[in-house]
C-alpha cells in the first residue's frame, strides 16, 4: 500500500508540473534552443569539403602572411624579438586591414540565406523566427571561428621571432618611438604602447573587429532577406564604402579643412563611422573625445541587435524558392 502511495502520489506530481504553464514555458524554450542549435550546426556541416569553405581560408592565410611579414622582417632585420600576438595587433590595428578582412569575410557567407535542401525539413517543424535565430548563431560563431582562424595563422608566422610574456617587445619600441613604423608602414603607435599591454590589445582588437564584421554581415542578411541576394551584396559595399570615406584624412582633403579642424574631424568621423569604431587606436583611453571601447562595444551589439530583428521581421515576408539549392 506505501509504494502504491507513493506511485499515486508521484504521478499526480508529474501531472501537476506538466499543466504548470511556467514549466510548458521552459520546456518550450529549451527546446526552440535546441532547434537553434541544430540548425546552426546544419549550416556547419555543410562546410566539408566545400571549395568555397576553402578558398575563404585559404585567402585569409595569405592575407595575413601578407600583412605580418613586414612585421617579421622588420624584426629579423634589427635581430630583435617580438611579443607572440604583436603582429596581429599591427596587422589589424589599421582600418584599412580591418576592412580587407571584412571583404574576405562576405566569401565566407556568399550563400546567404543559406537556403540548402535541408532547410524545408527544419522549416516544417520550426517558425520563421527560429529559423533567422538559428542563422544568425551561425554567423556569430562563423565569424568568431574566421577571426580566430586568422589570429592564430599571425601568431603561427611569427612564431620563430616571438616571446610569450605581456610585454612590448624591443621591435615594438623601434616602430613606435621612431619614424620606422611609419617607412614601412606598420601602424605602431606609441599611444597604444604607452596605455595598454599586448594580450589586452589583442582581445580588445578582436572584439572590435568582431563587432565590426557581425553587424557587416547582419546587414547583408537583412538586406538579402528584405530586397533579394543583389541588394545584400550592395549593402556591404555601401558599408564599406562608406567606411574608406568616413576618415580623416579623406575628409580633410574633400572639405579642405584646415589643421586646426582636423582634431575636431577625428572626433566626429571616430563616433560616426563604423570602420573607425573598429580601429583600436581610435578610441578614448583618457585623454580626449574619442569613444571607448566599452561604448563601441554598446555600439556593435545595439546595432546587431537591431539588425536581428529587422532580419525578422524580412523573414515573415521572404519567398522561400529551393529550386537548385541540392548539395
Amino acid at each position: 500500500m506505501g509504494s502504491s502511495g507513493v506511485s499515486i502520489g508521484t504521478n499526480v506530481n508529474q501531472r501537476t508540473l506538466l499543466c504548470d504553464p511556467s514549466w510548458e514555458k521552459t520546456m518550450g524554450a529549451l527546446k526552440k534552443i535546441k532547434q537553434i542549435r541544430t540548425i546552426a550546426g546544419y549550416n556547419f556541416r555543410l562546410w566539408w569539403g566545400n571549395p568555397r569553405i576553402i578558398v575563404t581560408f585559404t585567402l585569409t592565410f595569405i592575407m595575413s602572411f601578407l600583412l605580418t611579414d613586414k612585421a617579421v622582417r622588420f624584426a629579423i632585420d634589427h635581430n630583435t624579438t617580438m611579443q607572440m600576438v604583436e603582429s596581429f595587433i599591427w596587422s589589424f590595428g589599421d582600418s584599412n586591414s580591418i576592412l580587407l578582412s571584412s571583404v574576405l569575410l562576405v566569401l565566407l557567407f556568399a550563400d546567404m540565406p543559406f537556403l540548402s535542401s535541408g532547410i524545408p525539413f527544419y522549416l516544417v517543424r520550426t517558425d520563421r523566427r527560429t529559423w533567422i535565430s538559428g542563422q544568425v548563431v551561425y554567423i556569430l560563431a562563423a565569424t568568431t571561428i574566421y577571426l580566430t582562424f586568422m589570429l592564430a595563422s599571425t601568431v603561427i608566422l611569427s612564431i620563430q621571432q616571438s616571446f610569450v610574456a605581456n610585454m612590448w617587445s624591443p621591435t615594438a619600441a623601434i616602430l613606435g618611438y621612431t619614424n620606422a613604423g611609419e617607412r614601412v608602414a606598420i601602424p605602431a603607435l606609441v599611444k597604444t604602447l604607452e596605455l595598454s599591454w599586448p594580450y589586452q590589445s589583442m582581445i580588445s582588437i578582436f572584439c572590435l573587429m568582431l563587432g565590426y564584421t557581425s553587424v557587416m554581415v547582419l546587414l547583408m542578411l537583412a538586406c538579402n532577406l528584405r530586397f533579394g541576394q543583389v541588394a545584400g551584396v550592395v549593402s556591404v559595399l555601401v558599408f564599406s564604402l562608406y567606411g574608406i570615406l568616413m576618415q580623416p584624412d579623406t575628409i580633410q582633403l574633400i572639405l579642405k579643412l584646415p589643421d586646426e579642424a582636423y582634431y575636431i574631424a577625428n572626433v566626429i568621423i571616430g563616433w560616426l563611422s563604423p570602420l573607425n569604431q573598429a580601429t583600436y587606436h581610435m578610441h578614448n583611453f583618457g585623454y580626449d573625445k574619442l569613444p571607448r571601447l566599452w561604448q563601441s562595444y554598446c555600439i556593435f551589439i545595439g546595432l546587431s541587435v537591431i539588425l536581428y530583428f529587422a532580419s525578422i521581421r524580412a523573414a515573415k515576408r521572404y519567398n522561400f524558392s529551393f529550386t537548385g539549392t541540392e548539395g
